[in-house]
């Protein structure tokens, strides 16, 4: 904890400040104000991990605002003021999505807490169906800064399925990939792993809740086909897991 009360988050913003061209001198944070009617609309102490967020993003997320998904807070208050969504104890908007052909939001599930964080889920605004997408909202942004500032730039990707045989099988994953040269930016959870290295990338994810525990999906970037062959190779001999790979971007001759 800072001497300001907000929590720290070394990892997320060594990895920000890192890959992240010029998001020192754009992001903007909100205010203590802001984030405690922001509170007060959760009717709950914030996860440690969003009031971090807010306090270095919560007013423009410099580079990484999306053109239709907005993580403001004066959007979020807007929307709690104009009743298009309703406090819910269990639920908090946390992004606002524009775009009208798919108009889901992105919201906290304050059921599902975890490592000082909270399960990320999209629906109506109203309520709704959902749609889990990470546990938590750091391994959201971190994924998201990884895929989009490395991976896709990397002359090489592939992606596909990682399969084991028992709910916690990415653990086996992390000595292999340590032992191979990579490392952990940030701190993730059962199916979520992301690892880097100089010349690559490794992005594993699954859908929380989804009943699927022995499978997740995985991007892999690099500077050429053999390397991530080689990866892969000491991934499937090494951790004993099944890989399947989908698709090569570009694809291979």
């Amino acid at each position: 904890m800072s001497e300001t009360g907000i929590p720290s988050e070394p990892g997320m913003e060594s990895l920000l400040l890192r890959v992240v061209p010029g998001i020192a001198e754009q992001w903007k944070g909100s205010t203590p104000e802001e984030i405690a009617q922001i509170e007060q609309i959760a009717g709950r102490p914030l996860p440690p991990f969003y009031r971090w967020f807010l306090s270095r993003m919560g007013q423009s997320m410099g580079p990484l605002s999306s053109s239709t998904l907005d993580f403001s807070v004066q959007r979020i208050l807007d929307c709690y003021a104009e009743g298009l969504v309703e406090p819910d104890p269990r639920f908090l908007l946390i992004a606002y999505e524009s775009d009208e052909m798919m108009p889901l939001h992105l919201f906290y599930d304050f059921s599902a807490p975890a490592r000082g964080d909270a399960l990320v889920t999209k629906r109506d605004a109203q309520g709704g169906e959902l749609y889990d997408m990470f546990e938590t909202l750091r391994e959201k942004l971190a994924r998201g800064v990884l895929f989009s500032y490395r991976v896709s730039v990397m002359p090489q990707r592939c992606s596909g399925i990682l399969e084991g045989d028992d709910p916690d099988f990415l653990s086996r994953l992390d000595p292999v990939m340590s032992g191979f040269g990579f490392t952990q930016p940030v701190t993730t959870g059962r199916i979520c792993r992301l690892y880097e290295r100089p010349d690559a990338v490794m992005l594993c994810n699954g859908a929380p809740r989804a009943g699927v525990g022995n499978r997740v999906a995985f991007t892999l970037g690099g500077g050429n086909a053999e390397t991530l062959r080689r990866i892969l190779g000491v991934v499937s001999t090494e951790s004993s897991l099944n890989v399947l790979v989908r698709k090569w971007q570009p694809e291979l001759p």
